[in-house]
């Protein structure tokens, strides 16, 4: 069947110990808490402390993955313990609707990029589509950037539901632009889902894709003109220097 995979998930509290510790007292996850996916494409959008990452961690805790990045089998990646992790506690309180179930997949991160690609040189297990078995991947050779991309196109051509913490962390503008059209290479297979948050405008603007703002009110349909992110872009590209007095000046 082609994605979206994983076609809803919701909360169910009566998994929830204490309603007073974090992530449960983040204010968008109400007892009546649910996502639905709709499209190969989920974007989600939002300020820093909304709770993106965490959602994020608990939807790939959800399909297998672990919480701090990697994939099916790669729970024992020596992650950096400075990488906030709250996802497994709040996959303990998620329910998940799947048609059908699909076990493949990463979870990108770009704080554990290096511990995932170094373990991956160094294993040199995994089969890679197109790539000879044995053949060391060699991701840490390249720039941040490169070693991301070329992890990202190693990985997505085969079906799974690939989520995506901020890529653009790793990627210059022009490199953004890369991954724009690695995005429509994976809608086009149509087997692959992603589930994505974001910061960039570029990002967010692929076309076709359901782009979500996360608030303390919950989940809701944006478009990125809308967004705080574009916004502020629109304005410092109208004037650069006179936006940035203007924001140094309110800062004194």
């Amino acid at each position: 069947m082609p994605a979206p995979y994983l076609r809803r998930i919701w909360l169910e509290p009566s998994r929830i110990a204490d309603r007073a510790a974090y992530p449960f007292c983040l204010p968008f996850l109400g007892d009546d808490f649910e996502l639905s996916f709709d499209r190969p494409i989920t974007i989600i959008v939002g300020e820093n402390g909304t709770g993106k990452s965490t959602l994020l961690e608990g939807i790939a805790v959800l399909a297998g993955y672990d919480e701090a990045g990697g994939g099916q089998g790669y729970m024992a990646v020596d992650h950096s313990d400075a990488i906030e992790k709250m996802g497994g506690e709040l996959s303990k309180a998620l329910r998940a609707g799947w048609l059908p179930k699909i076990n493949n997949g990463w979870f990108f991160r770009a704080e554990s990029f290096f511990s995932v690609a170094r373990y991956q040189d160094k294993v040199n297990t995994e089969v890679i589509p197109g790539v000879p078995m044995g053949t060391p991947p060699d991701y840490l050779s390249h720039s941040h950037g490169e070693g991301f991309l070329k992890f990202f196109e190693d990985r997505c051509k085969s079906q799974g539901i690939f989520i995506f913490d901020e890529p653009e962390s790793a990627l210059s503008p022009a490199r953004q632009l890369e991954f724009l059209r690695l995005m429509r290479r994976m809608e086009e297979s149509t087997i692959c889902q992603v589930v994505m948050a974001t910061h960039s405008p570029v990002l967010m603007a692929y076309p076709g894709a359901r782009l979500l703002r996360l608030t303390k009110y919950g989940l809701e349909p944006v478009t990125v003109e809308a967004t705080d992110h574009y916004k502020i872009m629109r304005e410092f590209c109208d004037d650069p220097a006179g936006f940035v007095e203007a924001v140094l000046a309110g800062a004194s």
